[in-house]
C-alpha cells in the first residue's frame, strides 16, 4: 500500500486513540521509524487532538497550555508504542454470565411449561376418569331400571294424580316374593326445595300408612326410578309430599298420587 493511501486509510487515527489491536500497533509503529510522512502525519494527528481538547477545556492555565505545546516539538517528539488496554477476560466473563443466565431463564421456562402439561394431562385425566366412572354408574343403573320395569314377576300399581296435583302420577314396581318396592316417578314434578316426595304402604281397612322410603336427590336421578324398602302387605301405595326429612304420618293435603294394588 502506498504512503498516501496508508494515510488516507484512517489506520493512523485509530493508532492514536488508541482503538488498535496490538498487533496493528506494532505495525503502525514500525511503519512510522520508517517512513517520516507517517511519522509526521501522526504527530499531526496528536497536536489536532491537544488543541481539540484546549478548546474544550477552559480551566487549563495558559502555562501549562504552553507545556504541552512544548512537548510537541517535531525535533523533541517521538513515537510511544502504546498497548491498548482491553480486558478481555472481563468481557468474556460478562457475556459467558449472561448466556448461561439466559440458558437457565430457558430451561426454566421449558420446565414451567412441561410442569403445566403434566398438570393438564392429570386433570384430563381426572375429568375422563370421573366421566367414565359417572357413565358406568349410569349404565348400571339404566340396567338395573330396565330389569325392573321388565320382571314378569313385578306387579305393577299406577298411581294417579290427586286434587293438589291432577297431572301427577307414578307408578309401583312391587314384587310380591321379593318384597322389593321401585317406584317410577317420572310423572311427579321436581319439588320444592325444603321438600320431599315420602312413598306410603297403605292398609285401607282400616287405613293405616306404612311409609317405606322418601325419594331424595330428586333432581339427580335423571330416570326418576328409586328403590324403596320393602313391604309385605299392602292394599294401596300413595305418595305425598313433606318437609325434608319425612313425616311420621302423611299429610293428606298434599296427597300427590294414590293407587289400589
Amino acid at each position: 500500500m502506498e504512503t498516501k493511501e496508508y494515510i488516507e486509510s484512517g489506520i493512523l487515527e485509530l493508532y492514536v486513540y488508541g482503538l488498535l489491536s496490538e498487533s496493528e500497533n506494532e505495525e503502525v509503529t514500525a511503519m512510522a521509524k520508517k517512513n517520516p510522512e507517517i511519522n509526521a502525519e501522526i504527530i499531526g494527528i496528536e497536536k489536532a487532538i491537544v488543541a481539540l481538547s484546549s478548546s474544550f477545556s477552559p480551566f487549563q492555565s495558559v502555562a501549562n497550555y504552553e507545556k504541552i505545546k512544548a512537548k510537541l516539538d517535531l525535533n523533541q517528539i517521538a513515537i510511544i508504542e502504546t498497548e491498548p488496554s482491553r480486558n478481555w477476560a472481563q468481557y468474556i466473563g460478562w457475556a459467558a454470565a449472561i448466556i448461561l443466565m439466559i440458558g437457565i431463564g430457558y430451561q426454566y421456562n421449558q420446565l414451567e411449561q412441561s410442569n403445566k402439561q403434566v398438570v393438564n394431562i392429570e386433570t384430563e385425566k381426572a375429568k375422563i376418569e370421573k366421566e367414565k366412572n359417572e357413565f358406568m354408574l349410569k349404565n348400571q343403573q339404566s340396567e338395573t331400571n330396565l330389569a325392573v320395569i321388565r320382571d314378569s314377576k313385578n306387579t305393577v300399581i299406577i298411581l294417579g294424580g290427586q286434587t293438589v296435583a291432577p297431572e301427577s302420577s307414578a307408578k309401583i314396581y312391587w314384587n310380591k316374593e321379593t318384597q322389593a318396592v321401585y317406584v317410577d316417578a317420572s310423572g311427579l314434578p321436581e319439588p320444592p326445595k325444603g321438600m320431599v316426595y315420602q312413598v306410603w304402604a297403605l292398609k285401607l281397612n282400616p287405613l293405616t300408612p306404612t311409609s317405606i322410603g322418601l325419594l331424595e336427590k330428586f333432581d339427580e336421578n335423571n330416570q326418576h326410578i328409586f328403590a324403596v324398602n320393602n313391604t309385605e302387605e299392602a292394599e294401596a301405595f300413595g305418595i305425598t309430599l313433606e318437609p325434608a326429612g319425612g313425616s311420621l304420618t302423611p299429610t293428606m293435603e298434599q296427597l300427590y298420587t294414590l293407587g289400589k294394588v
